[in-house]
């Protein structure tokens, strides 16, 4: 179809038609982007430079996170006899 006749088309639409068409263009145009290079070309760190490793280190109620759930876990589900 030509570009003047397409447009001739979306004009005779009504509005909520013609921001379908348009939203179903960005999305044929996402489908059809060439891929950036940078994304592949970022060096990956490994799991213990990320910064959320360590973040409870000085905690000393953590120092055993298996017994600190045990804990917890009895806490909050085990209630008390009454």
């Amino acid at each position: 179809m030509e570009p003047n006749r397409l447009d001739d088309e979306i004009k005779k639409l009504p509005p909520t038609a013609q921001k379908q068409i348009f939203d179903f263009i960005a999305f044929i145009k996402t489908r059809h982007q060439k891929p950036v290079a940078n994304r592949q070309s970022k060096k990956k760190t490994g799991l213990m430079n990320e910064p959320f490793i360590g973040i409870w280190k000085a905690r000393e109620d953590m120092k055993d996170s298996s017994l600190w759930v045990r804990k917890m876990r009895k806490a909050e589900w085990i209630k008390p006899d009454a």
